[in-house]
């Protein structure tokens, strides 16, 4: 195992079935995996984006903080929601957590995520050198 790379874990089920970690550092990057509004009891948090986004953003504050990085070291977000008519919630939220830090972002509708009930999904890269 490569002994230079750190990993964070959020002890998601999924994590062990599919092999992933949350977040992996290799260096001054890091990369936080596709993280959805679902707590460690396996429940889907917030029935809105907005909630859900600012559930998946403290979730991935808290992968960051576990490799020593924070909000303020992500250059790039990336962001898939279920259904674009609800994009106001989410940039409301995006707006909420990094206004001021404006890392470069997209943001693309997909058909569906692993659950039904999750509305958004969120990876995020960032740099601390």
């Amino acid at each position: 195992m490569d002994q230079t790379k750190q990993r964070a874990y959020s002890g998601s089920r999924w994590e062990e079935q599919a092999a992933y970690c949350r977040a992996i550092r290799s260096g001054p990057q890091i990369a936080v995996s596709g993280t959805t509004a679902v707590n460690g009891a396996g429940e889907v948090v917030g029935g809105d984006v907005h909630d859900q986004a600012i559930f998946v953003f403290t979730k991935i504050r808290t992968a960051l903080r576990d490799l020593g990085a924070d909000l303020d070291d992500v250059v790039r977000t990336r962001t898939f929601l279920t259904d674009m008519r609800q994009l106001d919630g989410f940039i409301r939220a995006h707006r909420e957590t990094f206004g001021g830090l404006d890392p470069a972002a997209t943001c693309v509708e997909v058909s569906g995520l692993v659950d039904d009930r999750l509305l958004i999904e969120v990876e995020v890269d960032a740099f601390q050198p």
